[in-house]
């Protein structure tokens, strides 16, 4: 299976990445982003892309995929809502629209987050539910959104927000506890990666994947 895979300088495609180069169903990840991974693996390939609405110059190297998984994200906080929908709709749907051009129509999986909402007065929910449904709408042979709570990072996977490595230095000792209380609010980042993998290999009869979703998929891969 190869893996086009967006955000793995990002904590959750960090640890999608890891996964998918210990799963033996992958025989090839293509890391696409501004900056390497920072990986070096026999099965992975760094395409850095300066311009990340504009794909034309590596279409062959997205040709053939089995699956994308876009773990792209930033945070609203301090952008307007054109800023936002720019970097998270926009650019999104860019990559989304090279895969097809590309040919590689079969799997596409966004990494949105609980609470998406294109109805919602919250700026950014309603933002990514505008773009969960316009990739829904493209003619990808399976697309799944996957909705996310609170990502606890595993393996050596770190955040690249500084505030967000302080919460996890301080309280991720309590996240066996959280992850037992609120099995519908909370998974890590090895969870989302092998439900991602899953989805990829296997499908599912859902297209929207809340929390609870990812960790069944994801505990039982």
């Amino acid at each position: 299976m190869k893996v086009v895979l967006f955000g793995a300088t990002g904590m959750v495609g960090a640890g999608a990445l890891l996964e998918c180069l210990d799963d033996p169903r992958v025989d090839r990840v293509v890391a696409v982003g501004r900056r390497r991974s920072g990986r070096a693996h026999p099965k992975l390939t760094d395409l850095v892309v300066e311009d990340l609405f504009r794909y034309d110059a590596i279409l062959p190297q997205l040709a053939g995929a089995d699956a994308c998984f876009f773990c792209l994200g930033v945070s609203a906080a301090g952008l307007s809502e054109e800023e936002y929908t720019r970097v998270t709709h926009d650019l999104t749907l860019a990559a989304a629209r090279a895969l097809l051009q590309a040919g590689s129509r079969r799997t596409f999986c966004y990494v949105s987050g609980a609470g998406t909402d294109a109805a919602s007065r919250s700026m950014w929910a309603r933002v990514k539910g505008r773009t969960e449904n316009d990739l829904l709408a493209l003619p990808f042979e399976a697309a799944y959104m996957l909705r996310p709570g609170y990502i606890q990072p595993m393996r050596g996977v770190r955040s690249r927000t500084a505030w967000y490595r302080v919460f996890y230095a301080l309280f991720g000792f309590l996240y066996p506890l959280l992850a037992r209380a609120f099995p519908a609010l909370v998974t890590n980042t090895a969870v989302v990666g092998r439900a991602l993998l899953r989805l990829a290999a296997e499908g599912s009869p859902q297209r929207i994947l809340e929390t609870r979703d990812i960790n069944r998929l994801g505990s039982a891969a």
